[in-house]
């Protein structure tokens, strides 16, 4: 007798709650290490940009930035999972394995620290001009310009950056699921998918969209309590 969709997407007896809760700390895991090296690059890269980009009139500054800027678009620009193929070789090599969360961490962070970079880089650029001339009027020096004007000044923007990262990040643990990389997007596919247990496909999307939420709305407080207007 041919299921009805609410049975056959309602089917509790597919679920295993083990395999869920681990698939679930897998894509935590993935997403929290990613992306404690993605806003420590980022933010340095984005910071490089900002400051090659306001010293375009000096050749070698437009050479580095033109350079950092297309190298940062191809990493943005190649389909995440085709990414994760071409980095194999380098990953294998680096971990001793392509499969597992910890396999996944190298493109992961490879594909969403320049994206993560053009954000920093846009939300200095936001960053009054009247508030640094006062700044370098003060006798601030480089880091003191950094750490206590155009950080703080931006950081409603780059919190929202880091917030629009991390929920990409989480989209693409979830692709990396399709070569075995673990967390939830792994047990949707081999588990759901592969092992025609549409339950499990439904509830690890489920999963996925609470942690999106979750963080997205952790992003939206954290923004409000930072944004000074």
């Amino acid at each position: 007798m041919k299921k009805t969709l609410t049975e056959q997407y309602f089917d509790f007896s597919q679920l295993d709650s083990e395999k869920f809760i681990k698939a679930t700390k897998e894509t935590l895991y993935m997403t929290a290490i990613s992306m404690f090296f993605v806003i420590i690059i980022g933010l340095l890269l984005g910071l490089l940009l900002y400051y090659l980009g306001k010293s375009k009139d000096n050749k070698t500054a437009k050479v580095f930035y033109n350079v950092i800027s297309v190298v940062s678009n191809i990493c943005r620009s190649v389909p995440f999972i085709i990414l994760i193929i071409l980095l194999i070789p380098i990953t294998k090599s680096l971990i001793g394995s392509f499969l597992g969360p910890k396999a996944a961490i190298l493109p992961l962070v490879i594909s969403a620290a320049p994206f993560f970079a053009r954000l920093v880089e846009m939300a200095f650029r936001e960053v009054d001009s009247g508030v640094l001339e006062a700044s370098d009027a003060m006798g601030a020096n480089r880091l003191q310009v950094i750490f206590k004007v155009l950080i703080p000044e931006s950081m409603p923007a780059l919190i929202s950056g880091a917030t629009v990262t991390t929920i990409t990040m989480i989209g693409f643990t979830a692709m990396a699921g399709a070569i075995s990389a673990g967390g939830l997007g792994d047990l949707a596919y081999r588990e759901g998918f592969t092992g025609n247990k549409p339950t499990v496909t439904l509830f690890a999307t489920i999963g996925i969209l609470i942690i999106v939420f979750i963080i997205q709305g952790i992003g939206d407080f954290a923004v409000k309590r930072t944004d000074k207007r």
